[in-house]
């Protein structure tokens, strides 16, 4: 496994979900294309959660704490439990990109770690180099998700004009 390499994909994504986010409002945030479809904020609420519940805690479960339970997590009743369409965006924003500061610090120290220890629980076996892996790939698939979400902005705001001059979507 190539640390470095993807370390810096977890410090870029982070950018690029900064970017993805930059200026908009919280009316723009809370906007859902499709009832059952995420919003703005939605993502960023998940993200926070993944972030401080999730990838970082499971990964040091798997790494260090060998001997404690793995603990359950649900982030699909999150959405309505915690209400994240509810929550301020702004507040979201820097509560996200604190928890992937703590992060980003806590793996930086682990570029020597044993990629290939194993955590096995009720709910399967996980390498540490897996769950590290899947990590940037969660990323990735809300980066995509933010960039479908910033195109429909993009095609609300830009009423009447058309924008199929720039390409197919």
């Amino acid at each position: 496994m190539k640390f470095t390499e993807l370390y810096q994909e977890l410090v870029n994504s982070t950018e690029i979900i900064r970017a993805l986010i930059a200026n908009i409002s919280q009316e723009d945030a809370q906007i859902k294309p499709a009832p059952e479809a995420w919003s703005i904020l939605e993502v960023i609420c998940h993200l926070h959660d993944e972030e401080q519940e999730d990838f970082r805690e499971h990964l040091d479960f798997i790494l260090h704490r060998q001997n404690e339970e793995w603990h359950r997590i649900d982030p699909q009743d999150w959405i309505t439990s915690r209400k994240y369409n509810k929550q301020d965006f702004i507040e979201m924003q820097m509560k996200f990109f604190e928890e992937r500061r703590k992060s980003l610090d806590w793996l930086i120290d682990l570029s020597d770690a044993d990629w290939e220890t194993i955590y096995t629980s009720e709910f399967g076996s996980v390498p540490a180099g897996e769950m590290f892996a899947c990590w940037i790939a969660h990323d990735n698939l809300h980066i995509r998700q933010l960039v479908e979400l910033k195109r429909i902005q993009i095609e609300r705001i830009t009423q009447p004009y058309a924008i199929g001059y720039a390409g197919d979507w």
